[in-house]
């Protein structure tokens, strides 16, 4: 498949994603970028890029994720991209997440917190109704600034921490319902290929049955 218009998240994964895509001279008709991060990044190598909210349905979209489990669903959002990775993974043909091992998960939620993206104007009361459910839910500080970490798009980063969902569908129906939260690091349905790397830099493909197309 010819990928003449792509999508890029955010994050490490990401960064070296990109690193090879410019190595190998690989050079796409146009990439959306998923915030600002990553648009500077492939800026920096000359990459003609568009924001989200002006790109097409785009070929393929190339991300990383926090948790993998065996249904393909995903957590998001470490790199506070989470609503940018959401609209463009709900605009491409073919979604996929490369990650190491240690990503996958029986159960979302066992090991890292679920990212949500709170409008400024509603960060406490929605925070306090996020705790009735989930105690351990913390507006995220930033690293090297002062002060709660705010996205691309202006929201506030709300960490929750829900240890292991069994069923995250209900859990993202519930964080959603909440008034002032925009979006959640719960990726349910939007995943065609988890690429794993091993230790002995072979991989491994999966394949998922995508339920939410473009």
């Amino acid at each position: 498949m010819r990928v003449e218009k792509l999508g890029v998240g955010t994050g490490s994964t990401v960064a070296r994603f990109i690193d090879l895509m410019s190595e190998e001279g690989l050079e796409p008709g146009l990439i959306a970028a998923s915030s600002l991060d990553t648009a500077l990044s492939l800026s920096e190598r000359g990459y003609k890029i568009v924001h989200p909210s002006v790109a097409p349905v785009l070929d393929a979209y190339v991300d990383g994720a926090d948790e993998v489990d065996p249904e393909g669903r995903l957590i998001k959002g470490r790199g506070a991209a989470l609503l940018g990775e959401k609209i463009l993974a709900s605009q491409s043909r073919v979604n996929i997440i490369i990650v190491t091992r240690e990503k996958l998960v029986d159960l979302l939620g066992s090991k890292k917190p679920v990212p949500v993206e709170v409008v400024r104007d509603s960060l406490l009361p929605a925070v306090r109704l996020i705790r009735k459910r989930y105690p351990r839910a913390s507006i995220r500080m930033g690293s090297g600034k002062d002060g709660p970490v705010v996205s691309d798009w202006g929201g506030v980063i709300v960490d929750v921490y829900t240890g292991p969902l069994r069923d995250p569908e209900e859990a993202e129906a519930y964080l959603k319902s909440i008034p002032g939260v925009v979006e959640t690091g719960l990726f349910i349905g939007y995943t065609d290929y988890v690429v794993v790397g091993r230790e002995d830099c072979a991989w491994e493909v999966h394949r998922y049955e995508r339920s939410r197309l473009p």
